[in-house]
């Protein structure tokens, strides 16, 4: 296992990072999976800092595809911060409640470091996350269907955001669960119609992502890893997670997550297979 990251390795990471981020079917998984079978050692710390650091071309991509309702929102907020007879405003109330929502996950985040990038790190752990939280989409979008009406984006509330964000934890703890397919699933099964639901996930990404990404951009720069291969890595994944948001928007307004769900199961089961016989190292 080494831990160098070449610029072909980067476009790899890179394509997987854009296409699986915002897709319900753990970035963080597919990543591992990918850097195993690249002979890649994946409990490396900069490794670990590498995958975080292009995770950020992915939030860019986000950024780029709802610059109109970022610059609104954060607009809003600097108006209600400024003119207290703004505050009323739905757009200032939103901006706070994302960082409210995103407390949580940078409290555990900084508190479990250790414990994340140890044991948790496991392939393993990986394998069992993918197909659990299998459980909890296909569960999501029962729950939802039984439902009346569900709720749509102007109906998000604090709560809807405190619980969706805090969710976010499931996935840093239990990589392979998937931080979209967390936020998304819970969004359901709190009421919220998909598009809905899986633009808040969006929201909620940007601040947590790229925390977690200038957070260890200096592991990523301490290994051997080159910085063209993380610029490279970085500008692959921004490319192709811009795709995958525009797909993943459009699909959602006309289908159900169990697709993923299904593929997910698969994946897993695949990957204990691999561990199971030594195909690849936990």
């Amino acid at each position: 296992m080494s831990s160098n990251i070449g610029v072909m390795d980067a476009v790899i990471l890179g394509v997987v990072e854009g296409l699986t981020e915002f897709l319900p079917v753990s970035s963080t998984g597919h990543l591992k999976i990918t850097e195993g079978l690249l002979g890649i050692d994946v409990d490396d710390k900069s490794v670990v800092g590498f995958t975080a650091v292009i995770q950020v071309g992915a939030i860019a991509a986000v950024i780029v595809y709802f610059i109109k309702d970022i610059v609104r929102i954060v607009s809003a907020w600097g108006r209600g911060i400024a003119h207290k007879e703004q505050r009323h405003d739905r757009d200032y109330k939103f901006a706070w409640w994302v960082i409210y929502a995103t407390i949580p996950i940078v409290i555990v985040g900084i508190a479990m470091k250790p414990l994340i990038h140890g044991p948790l790190a496991s392939l393993w752990v990986v394998a069992g996350s993918l197909i659990v939280g299998s459980g909890v989409m296909w569960y999501a979008e029962s729950v939802g269907g039984k439902r009346g009406r569900r709720r749509g984006e102007d109906e998000v509330t604090l709560k809807d955001a405190m619980v969706v964000g805090s969710s976010q934890i499931l996935a840093l703890l239990f990589p392979g669960f998937s931080r979209s397919g967390a936020t998304i699933s819970t969004a359901l099964i709190l009421g919220l119609d998909r598009v809905a639901a899986t633009r808040l996930s969006f929201f909620l990404s940007i601040p947590a992502l790229t925390g977690a990404g200038i957070y260890e951009l200096k592991d990523a720069t301490e290994g051997h890893t080159s910085g063209l291969a993380l610029a490279v890595g970085t500008g692959v994944s921004f490319i192709v997670a811009y795709a995958s948001v525009a797909w993943l928007l459009k699909f959602v307004s006309k289908h159900t997550i169990n697709g993923f769900a299904v593929y997910r199961v698969l994946v897993g089961l695949a990957l204990i297979g691999m561990l199971a016989s030594g195909f690849l190292d936990a």
